[in-house]
């Protein structure tokens, strides 16, 4: 788990998001989540893309396991679920109402964007829109600090506790 300010990341890890993502890592600012074997899961990036588009997803999730356990989630529904929870649950909708000023707080540290001011991502802190986004969200900064990422992932038939890594070296893209 890491929140900015990030730890120095290295060569070989931009590297094994790249091979993860099956294209070039953009942007990276930092590793904030990892697999017990050290693997990148959830790969930091700037607000504001070097080509100077925003970009409001800080937390991304890079692991292929985590990745497709999470996309079985959202293929069921589960994201519709999740909203009517926020819907008829005042404490999880303060809950993930604190989530969204967390996340907020955590990008502002790397730079403020004007155009994506008061956006965080994965649908906060209204609704759900993007499970990956809220599990990453979830693995960068611990348990408890984001109610939907939570539930996802204990929903989800990956653990960042048991590694299902293959070995990146094989498979990275051209930078």
């Amino acid at each position: 788990m890491s929140r900015p300010p990030f730890a120095p990341f290295t060569a070989d890890d931009v590297a094994t998001v790249s091979a993860q993502l099956g294209r070039p890592a953009r942007d990276v600012v930092g590793i904030a989540a990892r697999c017990v074997c050290g693997a990148p899961t959830v790969v930091a990036t700037a607000p504001r893309l070097a080509d100077g588009t925003p970009f409001p997803t800080l937390y991304y999730m890079c692991h292929p396991g985590a990745t497709a356990a999470i996309s079985a989630l959202e293929a069921t529904q589960v994201m519709n679920e999740y909203t009517a929870l926020l819907a008829d649950d005042a404490d999880l909708r303060s809950r993930y109402a604190a989530a969204h000023a967390s996340f907020l707080a955590d990008r502002a540290v790397l730079g403020e964007v004007p155009e994506i001011a008061g956006i965080s991502s994965g649908g906060m802190p209204e609704r759900v829109k993007c499970l990956h986004a809220l599990a990453a969200h979830s693995l960068a900064a611990g348990p408890g600090v984001n109610p939907i990422g939570d539930l996802a992932l204990a929903r989800a038939d990956w653990s960042p506790s048991r590694c299902v890594c293959i070995d990146y070296t094989e498979t990275t893209p051209d930078a």
